[in-house]
C-alpha cells in the first residue's frame, strides 16, 4: 500500500473527512476495477463490494449513480421506474465529466457534479463494505450507515 495517495484518491479522502467519517483510503498494487478484483485485493466477499455504476437518463441526460452490492446485477427497468425515464449505461467520457472519476474508480462521494444516487438495499446486510476511492487501485472500508450518510442516496431494491 502506498502512503502517498494519487490526486483522485486524495480528493476522495478529503470528501470523507468533510463528512466526518474516519474511513481511510488505501491504494493497492493490484486492480480493484471489478468487484471480483476488489474483493480478492481486500479479502472480503464480492457481496461486500459497493460498486458504483453510472447511468444516464435517455431524455434528460442527467447522471444517475447506483451503488450496488458487487454480486448483484442492476435491474435497469427498476431504475427506469425510479427515475421516471429510460436509462442507459454511461460511457467513459460522460462518467469522467459528471463524476470527476474514471470507470472502475467511481466512489460514492466527492463527485464533480450533483448526482441522483440510489443505494442497493443488499449492502445494508453487511457490517463492513468496501468502495472505490477515485482510481481503479484505490478503495476504502466503511459501514452501511457510513455509506448512506456520505452518499446521501435513496436506499432501494435495485437488483434483478
Amino acid at each position: 500500500m502506498s502512503e502517498e495517495l494519487s490526486p483522485s484518491a486524495q480528493k476522495v479522502q478529503h470528501a470523507l473527512r468533510q463528512f466526518g467519517v474516519s474511513c481511510r483510503v488505501v491504494e493497492l498494487p493490484g486492480s480493484t476495477r471489478t468487484s471480483k478484483d476488489a474483493a480478492e485485493a481486500v479479502g472480503c466477499k464480492v457481496e461486500q463490494i459497493a460498486k458504483s455504476i453510472v447511468f444516464q437518463g435517455k431524455q434528460s441526460g442527467k447522471p444517475i449513480l447506483v451503488v450496488a452490492s458487487g454480486s448483484n446485477r442492476i435491474n435497469e427497468k427498476k431504475l427506469r421506474d425510479l427515475v421516471a425515464e429510460p436509462v442507459t449505461k454511461a460511457d467513459a467520457d460522460f462518467v469522467r465529466q459528471e463524476t470527476g472519476f474514471v470507470i472502475g474508480g467511481v466512489p460514492p462521494v466527492g463527485h464533480a457534479k450533483p448526482l441522483d444516487i440510489f443505494i442497493d438495499e443488499d449492502l445494508l446486510k453487511y457490517d463492513e463494505i468496501w468502495a472505490a476511492a477515485g482510481t481503479p487501485h484505490a478503495v476504502f472500508k466503511l459501514t452501511s450507515a457510513e455509506l448512506t450518510k456520505i452518499a446521501g442516496g435513496k436506499v432501494v431494491n435495485i437488483s434483478q
